[in-house]
């Protein structure tokens, strides 16, 4: 087979036209000729450097069906979300599924499960865990390590898997929002090698100082090209691009293809944007794809241009994946795994002491990280919300948050990091039960509720992932995303920010199933302020 067109080597910095001559998965040579003007633009394929794959909704084989589409050959993919509610059994799930499909799945193996000891897990991820799934050719690097005060302060079990990822000689991923300093220099001296929290460009640079590389995030929730992009100019070697977590509605319109357009937009330069879309990944990471030279694995995209970037086509060890925006990659059969046992909650079990002044969440759409006010909660946008322990029949932990501005109804959602216990926002104690209950019923899934009843998109997998077909379950979260913004929520994607509320590693104030939490202090905090 030959490919024929304006050819990018990005690793030499050149292009020139030719025609790339692939058998079977390599490519067997590439030879120069520029007697024929190009009509179409080879170069190596994207790579997402850090994604959930269970954050889109979607089993691996369905990603895979949908991110070719926008050029996509490859991710690093940290399982943590299916190892805290399965543990290895979910792990073995997401690689099992990964195989039948022509595409590059890199799944770490997931360091923090569970997240903390302040909320309840699935499933633990121990050191003889993490040291079986790195001797895998299949899990090259040890998952962000998002313990980072355990790694300041020495923790034994956090050194102990820090020093099997480094006797497998495996890179290891960070995790570590705002630090900077002293603080972040020893948290690199431990071999940590990426982070893809930075939201502020002093804290990307002061990273980069210490010898780590930072990713530049553009997912639903947490969105910070803005923010990050002037590193592209001057650390091009050490930068690489993420989604993190995207849901299904933004993959169904682009990928890292988007990173890429916005970059070039901006007028950065061309090898640089694409040594840290195609290049950079693959050899930090030591991943098994090619990069458009001569015996390399044959993935490799064809674009319209390289000012629009439009993808043509998408191959992947030889073969045609993905076509003028249509996959060619068929479903996978899927037995789903999961870890659901709650029963239903009334109205009583959210009773809590809400007179006087109260600590309240305030999210930020686009960010991750919350803030604290103390509030009333008859004050404007101060909504109850909830976190409801999916593994057993414990209390239902209760607190306030600001941001969400509904007006009417409730949202719930078994996708809640990082433990995926059931969290839930909303106008009203019967609507709150009525969303949750939704939930409970399918043993996972995303809920909007109102006085009229409840709308369920169900995730058979893990409770984090649906069983379906990526366009339908697309369509599904688009009609349920709608129907919470019809509620009156600004957020661009009020399910992905609902899913961080429970995020007890990124700052600051958040909700486990146990309670109210400091995540700066890593302390639980009162409702009450006194």
């Amino acid at each position: 087979m030959i490919v024929s067109g304006l050819i990018v080597d990005v690793r030499n910095r050149r292009t020139f036209t030719g025609h790339v001559h692939v058998e079977n998965d390599r490519i067997v040579r590439i030879v120069a000729d520029d007697t024929q003007a190009p009509s179409l633009t080879i170069l190596p394929g994207f790579v997402d450097a850090h994604v959930h794959i269970e954050s889109s909704l979607l089993v691996p084989s369905e990603f895979a069906r949908m991110a070719v589409v926008h050029g996509t050959v490859a991710t690093v993919s940290d399982p943590h979300e299916i190892a805290n509610v399965c543990g290895m059994e979910g792990i073995r799930f997401m690689l099992d599924n990964a195989s039948h499909v022509p595409f590059t799945f890199a799944f770490g193996a997931p360091s923090c499960v569970p997240a903390t000891p302040f909320e309840t897990a699935g499933a633990e991820i121990t050191a003889d865990d993490i040291d079986e799934l790195l001797r895998d050719e299949r899990i090259p690097y040890l998952s962000e390590m998002m313990n980072w005060p355990g790694v300041l302060h020495d923790d034994p079990v956090v050194l102990e898997k820090l020093a099997v990822a480094r006797k497998h000689d495996k890179p290891i991923d960070g995790h570590a929002p705002g630090l900077k300093g002293d603080d972040a220099r020893a948290y690199a001296s431990k071999g940590i090698s990426t982070d893809h929290e930075c939201f502020m460009l002093d804290e990307a640079t002061d990273k980069l100082a210490c010898g780590m590389k930072v990713l530049i995030r553009e997912g639903s929730a947490a969105r910070n090209f803005d923010a990050l992009h002037p590193v592209i100019a001057t650390h091009a070697d050490r930068v690489m691009f993420c989604c993190d977590d995207a849901h299904p509605d933004m993959l169904s319109v682009g990928h890292i293809n988007k990173h890429v357009q916005r970059a070039l937009a901006l007028g950065y330069e061309l090898f640089d944007v694409l040594q840290i879309a195609c290049i950079n990944p693959v050899d930090h990471y030591q991943l098994p794809v090619g990069t458009l030279q001569e015996k390399d694995w044959a993935d490799f995209i064809v674009v319209d241009n390289l000012r629009s970037m439009n993808i043509m086509q998408t191959w992947i060890k030889g073969q045609l994946v993905a076509e003028q925006g249509k996959s060619r990659i068929p479903s996978s059969s899927i037995t789903p795994v999961n870890s659901f046992n709650r029963e239903p909650i009334e109205v009583a079990d959210l009773a809590c002491d809400d007179t006087g002044v109260v600590r309240a969440i305030v999210a930020h759409d686009g960010q991750l990280v919350t803030s604290e006010e103390h509030v009333r909660t008859s004050d404007p946008d101060v909504l109850k919300i909830c976190v409801v322990n999916r593994y057993a029949n414990t209390p239902v932990a209760v607190a306030f948050v600001r941001g969400f501005g509904l007006t009417s109804g409730a949202l719930a959602s078994s996708v809640a990091h990082d433990s995926h216990n059931i969290v839930a926002v909303g106008c009203s104690d019967a609507d709150i039960v009525r969303a949750v209950n939704a939930v409970i019923a399918q043993k996972g899934g995303l809920s909007v509720a109102d006085a009229t009843g409840a709308h369920v998109l169900p995730l058979p997998v893990g409770g984090l992932m649906s069983d379906a077909d990526a366009w339908t379950v697309a369509e599904q979260y688009t009609a349920l995303d709608t129907r919470a913004k019809n509620l009156g929520s600004p957020l661009r994607a009020p399910f992905m920010t609902l899913s961080f509320m429970a995020l007890l590693v990124i700052p600051q104030l958040k909700l486990s199933d146990k309670g109210l939490f400091d995540g700066q202090t890593f302390t639980f905090v009162s409702l009450q302020v006194t």
